[in-house]
């Protein structure tokens, strides 16, 4: 086989693997753990924050530092994922719903995050 034909293979060779690895490495990051450490910290900046209006304005949870008045204490009330995640699309009582200003994904780091911020999820 002339040489320049087995280098080819080679470099060929290399660019597959270094191909797998970026596959590889993609579809980890895009499949962040629920409920991992940088989704936590992204939806407490949601509550405390950029949620428009911001969860903290209303409730208290004291991850959050969040005092509110309005809404029920969160620390108390104990809510699952699954009850914040519905009453942050449809709303409930005085509480607007957040379908239009949150994405799927940040409703559920949010419903995540209040569930084991306040105690309802270990």
């Amino acid at each position: 086989m002339p040489r320049f034909a087995r280098r080819g293979a080679a470099v060929r060779g290399r660019v597959f693997v270094i191909a797998g690895l970026a596959v590889a490495l993609f579809a980890a990051r895009s499949e962040a753990a629920p409920g991992d450490a940088a989704e936590m910290a992204l939806a407490k900046v949601l509550f405390t924050k950029d949620a428009v209006p911001p969860c903290a304005l209303c409730h208290a949870l004291k991850d959050a530092g969040a005092a509110g008045a309005v809404g029920p204490v969160l620390d108390e009330l104990q809510p699952d994922a699954a009850r914040v995640a519905t009453a942050l699309k449809n709303g409930i009582g005085a509480m607007p719903s957040y379908k239009a200003s949150l994405s799927e994904a940040q409703i559920q780091a949010l419903a995540r995050y209040v569930a084991k911020a306040s105690g309802a999820a270990k």
